[in-house]
């Protein structure tokens, strides 16, 4: 297996049920990653086929995968590090994606028991297996729900780095793995996320104005104020982070519902934002962030009933909000918040045809029976499209006729006024049966005289 693990990288032995790098870092979690595509390898079934990679405060850690193996290896800018340096370095990296990545948790176990208590969860478990929580940094993670607001992952993501390549200097720049298939061969820089103290500033606002994250804005400089101010920005005796992130950090001691009220404190904090923070990196694993797309996933699949009878596309009122959280969590437990990743992230568009293996050429009578249905399918839409045609053609006749009967009694009527007393009730093109058929002459209202 030693002559797998690509240059300058280091193993650690990871089955990819375990994790899932392609799922856990796309689905909405983490939006500071970067990713590469690989070559396709002869041996593809156990190649690595991307790269990702992520700026810390002092390296970029780079990571590949194999079903059996998590590669991984840190880059750290200036002159090449002595064999000692490396070797420290490489087990900082180790520590940091042991916790990131919470792979204390066994999750093939958590996945059993979701399966055991819940047949919806059973029937997405092989599809998408390797999704676990990340345990980010509070501030970061803060600061980038803040930015989710009435958001997308594509554009929080773009605001995010946006926002790093703006407050943070150039750490290192790198060129994309070597023979990667990337569009861009040109070196990337990377930032590290700035600290509180470079957000507090009343300039920041317009700044982030200007980079389009419109009354975002406003919200990320006043909350890194209100941190700031409240708990200091001097660097902390760790030697690498401000008072004040220390403190965000410290929520982890907290009770959950202590950690939530001080995070509602901050301006742009809405519950939903705060269980997402509590969940993602404060450790509050039973914690589920609700909004109208986890309550459409609880009317859809596990029988909600919710007050007025929503249909999950309304206003997330603090009722429903409630209700759904408690419904999901009587149903998976401890880890909730776990397992409500799982099926957030199988009800996304994008990942729509995640762990489907795409089709291949087959020398069977599958691939024939494939070709038919196919070929079956084309003409039955051929079919119906013109038979859709037609009918159009037979509205559109019968439209024309009714408006040309609507023009003769209109002229009648200039002739002889008396023809009032008896009109159509119905000669519009709304009365146009389903079929192209116009409305029956005998039809006939009552005088208003009667």
């Amino acid at each position: 297996m030693v002559s797998l693990i690509p240059a300058g990288f280091r193993a650690l032995p990871l089955s990819a049920v375990q994790l899932s790098l392609a799922a856990v870092l796309k689905c909405g979690q983490s939006f500071r990653w970067t990713s590469y595509p690989l070559p396709s390898s002869p041996d593809a079934e156990s190649s690595p086929t991307h790269e990702y990679r992520l700026c810390l405060r002092d390296r970029v850690v780079c990571l590949r995968q194999s079903p059996d193996y998590l590669f991984y290896r840190s880059v750290f800018p200036g002159e090449h590090l002595s064999a000692e340096q490396e070797r420290v370095s490489n087990e900082e990296t180790l520590i940091w994606l042991k916790d990131y990545f919470q792979l204390d948790v066994d999750l093939v176990e958590l996945y059993n028991q979701w399966s055991d208590r819940d047949q919806v969860f059973n029937k997405l478990k092989s599809r998408f297996s390797g999704i676990r929580m990340l345990r980010q940094d509070p501030w970061e993670n803060l600061i980038s729900f803040i930015c989710s607001s009435n958001n997308n992952i594509p554009r929080i993501t773009k605001m995010v780095h946006a926002l790093c390549k703006q407050y943070s200097p150039s750490l290192i720049s790198l060129p994309p793995p070597e023979l990667s298939e990337s569009d861009c061969q040109v070196p990337a820089t990377y930032h590290s996320f700035p600290p509180p103290s470079l957000l507090a500033a009343p300039g920041v606002k317009s700044t982030l104005r200007g980079l389009g994250f419109g009354y975002r804005a406003d919200y990320i400089q006043r909350t890194a104020k209100m941190l700031v101010d409240t708990h200091g920005c001097s660097i902390s005796n760790t030697g690498s982070r401000e008072n004040c992130e220390e403190w965000l950090t410290g929520l982890r001691d907290m009770s959950t519902e202590a950690a939530r009220e001080e995070l509602l404190k901050f301006v742009g904090v809405g519950r939903k934002v705060a269980d997402c923070v509590l969940l993602m990196s404060l450790d509050k694993r039973e914690v589920i962030p609700v909004d109208t797309h986890v309550h459409q996933i609880a009317l859809k699949h596990y029988g909600l009933r919710t007050v007025g009878g929503s249909k999950g596309k309304g206003a997330m009122t603090p009722r429903i909000y409630d209700e759904v959280a408690a419904k999901l969590a009587d149903i998976w437990g401890e880890y909730a918040g776990w397992a409500h990743s799982v099926l957030f992230t199988a009800d996304l568009k994008a990942f729509s045809s995640f762990g489907i293996q795409p089709s291949t050429p087959a020398r069977d009578m599958g691939a024939s029976a494939s070709a038919s249905t196919s070929s079956s399918k084309r003409k039955h839409d051929e079919t119906r499209n013109k038979a859709e045609m037609q009918r159009k053609a037979v509205l559109m006749s019968a439209a024309v006729a009714a408006i040309a009967a609507v023009a003769t009694v209109v002229v009648a009527v200039h002739d002889d006024p008396s023809l009032l007393k008896d009109e159509y009730s119905d000669s519009d093109l709304s009365s146009i049966e389903e079929d192209g058929s116009s409305p029956r002459p005998e039809k006939r209202r009552k005088r208003s005289s009667d």
